[in-house]
């Protein structure tokens, strides 16, 4: 027993894919409508900008609350006797470091087992990556808590290693 949504199924599969009109159509049709008649440009002037309400009712408060919170956060540290806690780079390294540590000691074992390359071609990425590294780890001296740094030390490291992979191959191709 088929249902009717089963025949409208079977109806709409048997329907072809793609129905062309026929060529004149347009000729036809624009035959068809009635003639156009010249029309003037409407001129609209500009509607004054809207500024929400909700904005300006939160608006002086929020700025009082602000301007509250600002005062009491340089006022406080005078009032207190608690002497200020050392610097944060006194302090132990943070995860980020230990990892970018962890890191760079990798990156230098992995250095160490690919075979040495002599490609005066490929030096100048090669040195230009190192550099590259020199700057992320002194950046990640100055902000330690950064993630974003550490990726990219570990892609600049990343792409070291290949590049350095690809000079060995390219030595090791070309006839001495």
């Amino acid at each position: 027993m088929t249902s009717p949504d089963d025949d409208l199924l079977a109806r709409l599969r048997a329907l072809p894919d793609e129905r062309c009109p026929p060529a004149d159509s347009w000729q036809q049709l624009a035959a068809r409508l009635p003639p156009r008649q010249p029309q003037q440009a409407a001129v609209f002037a500009p509607q004054p900008v809207r500024r929400h309400r909700r904005w300006r009712r939160w608006s002086l408060p929020l700025g009082a609350a602000l301007a509250a919170s600002a005062t009491l956060y340089s006022v406080l540290p005078g009032l207190r006797d608690v002497p200020e806690q050392a610097p944060m780079s006194a302090a132990a390294p943070t995860a980020l470091q230990v990892q970018a540590h962890v890191l760079a000691e990798q990156y230098k074992q992995a250095v160490e087992t690919l075979p040495s390359a002599q490609a005066p071609q490929w030096q100048p990425a090669l040195n230009e990556l190192d550099r590259s590294a020199q700057q992320i780890n002194a950046a990640l001296a100055e902000s330690p808590g950064s993630r974003y740094l550490l990726d990219q030390l570990q892609r600049t490291y990343a792409l070291r290693l290949e590049l350095t992979r690809q000079a060995a191959q390219a030595a090791s191709r070309q006839p001495s």
